[in-house]
């Protein structure tokens, strides 16, 4: 009765060894949750378990305050350079470069936000903490000359560790040359929104970061001129919980309103149209 008996195959052990890349998972860097990092990027890098705003790019950016197809890149063509001749500053222009993929620490680009005509500038931290230089102060001049000649409101989302010290005195500077600039905008009455994300410190904090019409800031933003140990050393007594804090800041009246990513470009969309006194349904002359 042969065909009543079940042969015994040998089974081979498989082989084959799945290996998932290491770029796949992201760790919230406040609560520990892991997850797939497409599905972050999805949610413009919001944790989905204690909503902690991670840092983004300036292009991510772009993409979630511009209306898709909408965005032009401007002055891409400024590069930094060593006019001081800082020891060992190319080579790390070379790595930043390298590593952030940008021109320099500013995107600024044309666009609508809700088919508004706006101006937008956004710091990308990547590209040595955000340091405003030479090249980011004549990107946001020439950004906010654009919206004098236009009459286009502007934005500038800043996260940034503050003035490029490799550029010295030419880097300090640039906060006179901002604010300069924009004074021309609230002589105009041209509507300026600033973003302060994390974090905003030092030179940009203490320029053009502070000096919008509106001031908005996102959750658990780090913002301030210095450092907590300094300051404590300075002043001598202890700091209360938290003081740098966007939530902090709204409580005294730094900052006009802390707006949650998801939220940001109906708010800012929904400030311009007050601001501008142009309701949405009137459109916008973009000629």
């Amino acid at each position: 009765m042969a065909w009543f008996r079940k042969e015994k195959k040998v089974r081979e052990p498989r082989r084959e060894r799945l290996e998932i890349p290491p770029d796949v998972w992201e760790k919230c860097e406040a609560c520990g949750h892991t997850d797939i990092r497409e599905k972050l990027v999805r949610n413009w890098h919001v944790c989905p378990s204690c909503e902690f705003h991670r840092r983004m790019r300036a292009h991510e950016y772009a993409a979630l305050l511009l209306d898709e197809g909408s965005i032009e890149e401007t002055e891409v063509d400024l590069k930094s350079t060593d006019p001081l001749q800082f020891p060992d500053y190319p080579a790390r222009l070379k790595k930043a470069l390298g590593t952030a993929g940008d021109s320099d620490a500013i995107l600024t680009a044309t666009g609508t936000m809700e088919r508004m005509p706006v101006n937008l500038g956004v710091m990308d931290f990547a590209f040595m903490g955000g340091s405003m230089g030479s090249v980011v102060g004549e990107k946001i001049a020439r950004l906010a000359q654009r919206s004098l000649e236009k009459k286009f409101p502007l934005i500038i989302v800043s996260a940034s560790g503050g003035a490029r010290m490799q550029e010295g005195v030419l880097s300090l500077m640039q906060m006179a040359k901002t604010s300069a600039v924009l004074s021309q905008l609230h002589d105009r009455a041209i509507p300026y929104v600033s973003i302060l994300t994390n974090p905003t410190t030092g030179g940009v904090s203490a320029s053009f970061a502070m000096l919008g019409d509106a001031i908005l800031a996102e959750p658990g933003a780090v913002i301030g001129f210095a450092g907590p140990r300094v300051i404590r050393q300075t002043l001598g007594q202890d700091l209360p919980e938290g003081f740098q804090t966007a939530e902090f800041l709204l409580e005294r009246g730094m900052v006009d309103h802390v707006s949650h990513r998801h939220q940001l470009k109906q708010t800012v969309g929904r400030l311009l149209r007050h601001m501008s006194l142009k309701p949405v349904a009137s459109g916008w002359d973009t000629a």
